[in-house]
């Protein structure tokens, strides 16, 4: 059997006959403690394609559009767009990849509340039309460089947790809405619709009905004022479990059928990020300090109780300023499981952190976390990694590349795609689709893509 013709822009392993994703991580573990013991992720791609089916079981009245800013991969931006969802891109360098996997126009929308002179004249140029704005400064420079924009007004949301340090509102109130309606108006630019903006995972349900609601109200201003407004956005927040999914689909469809029926013609889209890509990614570091952390003499009459136990400081090859970057936003970081083969489950688990390489007081990548006592070379786990942890580092600490993305699907999952007629031409351009074998000195064969 042939290959693909077209150079591909990255190769995607396929695995069959029972292989699994562990056996692909154990794999590309032996081959990095063969050499620099570098860091890597694992992505698997037929996740993608199951979080789909279930925002399509869950969700179907609502287009996702995927925000490009949680995870960019080339193999994530191919797989979502053969799926028909829409973009969200924040900034220039967002939309030009997009459009570089042929992205129609009319499925990106501009969300960058503060854009550039220039990056606004790039969206005009590129017939990027859909912007998102919150306030008049921003208003006014839209009108300048790109006056057949179609605006998306955003409105500020009520937080899930009003006392949470880090729910910053974003957007405008409803009543800065009027104003920044009839501005529009005089300036001649065009507003399409409403977003609102429910960012990270947000677990209460009525946070979204109340954002229905709101939008309501600003609908029925702009038809007051004289706009057509046929795009409702009701923002991001999906954590990527089925449960809330249900949990919001219930609360936001009895809004929408009351206020937004199919009658309105009204367009009913949200932004799952993390949803769609945090589950798929695995990313595997290595530990390469360790560190026994003191603690204060207790009564030795006693036997040691769990916090009289030792307690470990472990420094990994990947910190907040390069794949735990999220951590830096205060977004959750799951504890890791050890890589170990023939590990009891009798082990003692001590008190441990887990620190980045650079030595800085900032690159905490976990405060604490019951683990094993590990050595120096042990591998760590850490799962649901898909979401802002891939990209160049902030800081340059080490010479270490980032962290490289190994691609796996199953046999299964592609041909599922295939039969459902998710794969396209250009996705099976930038597919490299080889057999993965656990030998990887073993030559690999291209495999040709059935019709």
């Amino acid at each position: 059997m042939k290959g693909i013709a077209d150079e591909p822009q990255y190769s995607v392993d396929l695995l069959e006959g029972g292989m699994a994703l562990c056996d692909v991580i154990d794999n590309h573990i032996y081959e990095q403690t063969l050499s620099e013991k570098n860091a890597f992720f694992v992505a698997d791609l037929g996740v993608i394609m199951r979080q789909h089916v279930r925002w399509r079981t869950h969700m179907s009245q609502i287009r996702p559009y995927y925000a490009v800013r949680c995870n960019s991969s080339p193999a994530v931006i191919e797989v979502l767009a053969a799926l028909g969802t829409g973009f969200i891109c924040t900034n220039k360098s967002e939309l030009e990849l997009v459009q570089s996997h042929g992205i129609p126009s009319e499925d990106i929308i501009y969300s960058g509340v503060c854009k550039q002179v220039s990056q606004i004249k790039y969206a005009a140029k590129n017939g990027i039309d859909l912007l998102v704005c919150d306030n008049e400064a921003e208003l006014r420079k839209i009108s300048r460089c790109h006056p057949n924009a179609k605006l998306l007004l955003q409105v500020s949301t009520e937080a899930s947790n009003p006392d949470d340090d880090m729910s910053m509102t974003f957007g405008c109130s409803l009543k800065d809405c009027r104003h920044l309606l009839e501005s529009a108006k005089e300036l001649g630019v065009q507003v399409a619709g409403v977003r609102s903006h429910i960012s990270n995972s947000c677990d209460d349900d009525q946070v979204y009905v109340h954002a229905i609601s709101d939008a309501r109200c600003v609908f029925d201003m702009g038809e007051e004022i004289g706009f057509s407004m046929k795009i409702l956005d009701i923002g991001g927040g999906f954590s990527g479990s089925e449960a809330q999914l249900e949990l919001i689909n219930s609360a936001v469809m009895s809004m929408v059928d009351l206020y937004f029926p199919p009658s309105s013609g009204v367009s009913i889209i949200a932004e799952p990020g993390n949803f769609f890509v945090s589950s798929a990614f695995t990313l595997a570091v290595n530990v390469i300090s360790k560190e026994v952390v003191a603690r204060e003499p207790q009564d030795q009459d006693h036997d040691l109780s769990p916090n009289e136990e030792p307690a470990f400081q472990y420094t990994m090859n990947e910190g907040v300023y390069g794949s735990f970057a999220s951590k830096l936003s205060e977004r959750l970081i799951s504890a890791p499981s050890v890589h170990k083969q023939n590990t009891s489950l009798d082990v003692p688990v001590f008190s441990s952190s887990l620190w980045g390489p650079s030595g800085d007081d900032l690159d905490q990548v976990l405060e604490h976390c019951l683990l094993p006592e590990l050595n120096i070379g042990d591998w760590l786990m850490f799962t649901h990694a898909g979401s802002y942890s891939l990209g160049q580092p902030l800081c340059s600490s080490t010479d270490s590349p980032p962290p490289p993305v190994y691609y796996v699907i199953s046999s299964r999952d592609w041909f599922e795609m295939q039969d459902t007629g998710v794969t396209n031409e250009a996705m099976l351009k930038n597919f490299s689709l080889v057999p993965y074998f656990l030998n990887s000195c073993q030559t690999e064969a291209a495999l040709s893509v059935p019709a």
